[in-house]
């Protein structure tokens, strides 16, 4: 005899997203039952569907199994209740049994009100403030002790309202990572989208690079877009800087001639040199000041005040002064920084790929450019879900790209940057 039962709401696009069937398959397969008590169906492709269903387990720890899973996949549990709340009693400590977000937009009910959390990102914790009447996404490394934290389920609902009509623009994508599919289509319709965010100066497009873009030869046409306005946040490791300014100062990458594609002779040395000369220089902004680093990435993003991030690693040679070797620091700089993203392109790089695309809500759009379709594959599976793919060559990739978009010459005034202006919802 059931022992246990939870009645549940979903709603949204149920049943062209599969959800539904999905939230049935986890009842059963997690050893409970269910009765369906209502639904809903929308009627045309923007109308919401709703179904409220009664959850049975044999148990109260089966039942809590299965409500934990159904949340995840968008189910609210049927309860007026506020959240619980819990005092971090030291800092970079959540309360034992805190909630752990998701990269969709997450409301709290508090004092009978829902609020919605602000700065959505997967893996934190929810920090409230009863008085202010506010919740907010917190990483593990800012909670700060007597603050005030959401644990368990209660009170927490997901939203999983986005009308699949909206995604039009990149439903092509939507299939799943191929090398098969029609690439100029793709990055077609992703110029167009940049174009309507910088026209429309509604959030920024932010490039998320690996030193692939500098071995292929993409340097020029990343170096374009910057100059012409169409990048307005880059963020990389030492690598790439290094590389961009070994081409700038020596014409090689890793020592190998990017005009030529051979080794050169002691080419080997050319990236330390590289490193040695911006150090004494005193950086990358003094260099270009200097007059000694007159072309490529990095000088695109000081001449054009694009900001760049440049996140250290235990593999870095050097580094560059402007890289920040605190990881701690790098991923508080970048969260920051991606707040007003509308669109991040993600070029050769897994490891950053992987790193940003934790930060980001699953409201920004990100598409993942790479030679391996692995790459493109181990980004969803770590959750950014919103993530499309397309698996080919970066510098083929920027090429295409720049030939669909419009190229204001020297004499011609370049785009402005929406840098400080908030995101819209276009």
């Amino acid at each position: 005899m059931t022992a246990a039962s939870k009645t549940i709401i979903i709603q949204g696009h149920i049943i062209d997203s599969l959800s539904l069937s999905k939230v049935f398959d986890e009842v059963i397969g997690r050893g409970g039952d269910y009765f369906l008590e209502e639904i809903d169906i929308g009627k045309t492709k923007t109308d919401l569907s709703r179904a409220r269903i009664k959850i049975l387990g044999p148990d109260e720890k089966t039942l809590s199994s299965i409500l934990n899973r159904l949340h995840q996949l968008g189910a609210e549990v049927l309860e007026e209740a506020s959240v619980t709340l819990m005092r971090a009693t030291s800092d970079g400590i959540f309360p034992e049994d805190f909630y752990v977000t998701s990269n969709y937009d997450t409301e709290v009910r508090c004092d009978d009100k829902w609020i919605k959390a602000q700065n959505t990102c997967m893996d934190c914790g929810i920090r409230v403030d009863t008085t202010l009447k506010t919740a907010e996404c917190i990483k593990m490394n800012d909670v700060k002790k007597g603050e005030q934290y959401v644990v368990g389920m209660k009170g927490v609902r997901i939203n999983y309202t986005e009308k699949p009509g909206k995604r039009k623009r990149f439903a092509f994508m939507d299939s799943g990572v191929s090398s098969e599919k029609p690439k100029r289509a793709m990055i077609m319709e992703t110029a167009r989208f940049m174009e309507r965010i910088k026209s429309t100066q509604c959030g920024r497009i932010v490039a998320v690079c690996g030193p692939a873009v500098v071995h292929t030869g993409a340097r020029d046409w990343l170096a374009g877009l910057i100059s012409n306005g169409y990048i307005d946040l880059v963020i990389a490791g030492n690598g790439l800087a290094v590389h961009d300014i070994e081409a700038s100062l020596f014409g090689t990458s890793l020592g190998v001639s990017l005009k030529d594609g051979v080794n050169t002779h002691e080419g080997h040395r050319n990236h330390m040199h590289a490193i040695n000369r911006i150090r004494s220089s005193g950086g990358i902004r003094q260099a270009v000041q200097k007059g000694i680093l007159t072309d490529g990435i990095m000088h695109a993003c000081i001449q054009k005040n694009c900001g760049f991030i440049l996140a250290g690693s235990i593999r870095d040679d050097g580094p560059l002064p402007e890289v920040i070797t605190d990881t701690l620091q790098a991923q508080k700089r970048m969260k920051e920084k991606l707040k007003n993203a509308r669109l991040v392109i993600m070029l050769s790089t897994m490891l950053h790929s992987i790193s940003v695309g934790n930060m980001l809500p699953q409201s920004v759009r990100t598409l993942c450019v790479d030679i391996s379709p692995s790459v493109v594959t181990k980004l969803a599976d770590r959750g950014s879900h919103q993530a499309y793919g397309i698996v080919m060559d970066v510098e083929a990739f920027l090429h295409e790209l720049c030939e669909f978009l419009p190229h204001p010459t020297k004499n011609e005034q370049v785009l402005s940057s929406p840098a400080d202006k908030p995101p819209c919802g276009c």
